[in-house]
């Protein structure tokens, strides 16, 4: 055996997304890069790790035993370089936040002075929908989430740092009647949602329940973007969180159409499990986070008080 951890974290990373190519994003690798690390790693080994059944890869059962090896391995290996920052007097570790898609546009500005302060640190950030971000959070698999809904059911601490509004929203050509009535508009229009799990679409869901509206589902989309250029291209409304909209709204390309009980106001809201034993960057950045929230805010997000 002579694998090297060069190895081992490119098939972990194999085993975690079921895929070369998603691998090879995530490592920032070219997908034959990754394909010559599985194959030399695999000429180790005299039973198979992966098989391919048409198109889709799978790891075998040797491969998932292999692969909680590498993980244990690359955990130690990571314990030791943390411990010689320690030993140094630098504050070091892996920091692990699960932020719901919208919150990339909040996350990234409560982090970067934190991790500038401590280049120690390792960080992961995964963006992704809330009912994924629930659960790495359940599975005790990140130090931290960012959602804009708390979830029921899991007892957990909270610190709010943003407020959050959703509005209703229009490309720059509809014109919108302030008589006319919004049930009408709204049942006539074609409307634009998020994917199923998304807080947004369950945000808006519960607002046209909640009017007795029963709109017309134009298209749906796996994410706030997409909605945005579908909205700016015209194909319907949606109801959207703020925060993504400041340069489409100042540019124009797109309105928010004045509705009684909207905008929808929840808070954006730093999350972990309450039995949790935080490690020492977690503590320090809870820390952060309490004491550089205000100024952060004001910094950057002073903007949305004016909607």
């Amino acid at each position: 055996m002579n694998y090297t951890l060069h190895q081992l974290q490119v098939f972990l990373k194999i085993t975690q997304t079921k895929s070369i190519t998603k691998a090879a994003e995530e490592l920032y690798l070219t997908q034959p890069a990754v394909s010559i690390q599985l194959k030399n790693f695999q000429d180790q080994f005299e039973i198979p790790l992966t098989e391919v059944i048409g198109r889709q890869l799978y790891i075998t059962e040797f491969g998932n035993e292999i692969a909680q090896a590498a993980q244990n391995i690359l955990n130690e290996v990571n314990s030791i370089n943390y411990k010689t920052a320690a030993f140094k007097g630098i504050l070091s570790g892996k920091l692990k936040i699960s932020v719901v898609s919208t919150g990339k546009y909040v996350m990234p500005y409560f982090l970067s002075s934190f991790t500038k302060a401590n280049s120690g640190i390792e960080l992961e950030m995964d963006v992704t929908n809330k009912s994924k971000v629930i659960k790495s959070l359940q599975n005790n698999q990140v130090d931290f989430a960012l959602v804009s809904t708390l979830p029921h059911g899991i007892a957990v601490h909270t610190e709010v740092i943003l407020p959050n509004k959703l509005f209703l929203v229009a490309n720059k050509d509809i014109t919108f009647h302030k008589n006319e009535s919004i049930l009408n508009y709204l049942g006539n229009n074609a409307l634009i949602f998020r994917e199923e799990g998304s807080a947004t679409r369950i945000a808006m869901e519960n607002f046209l329940a909640q009017q007795g509206i029963k709109g017309k589902m134009k298209l749906q989309l796996t994410s706030n973007e997409a909605v945005k250029q579908a909205v700016i291209a015209g194909l319907g409304l949606s109801i959207m969180p703020l925060i993504g909209l400041k340069n489409e709204l100042e540019n124009g390309s797109m309105q928010i159409i004045p509705v009684k009980k909207l905008p929808i106001v929840t808070n954006w809201t730093l999350i972990w499990l309450k039995d949790k034993k935080l490690s020492p960057a977690a503590a320090a950045y809870l820390a952060f986070i309490k004491e550089e929230k205000d100024r952060i805010s004001n910094e950057h997000f002073n903007w949305i008080e004016s909607y």
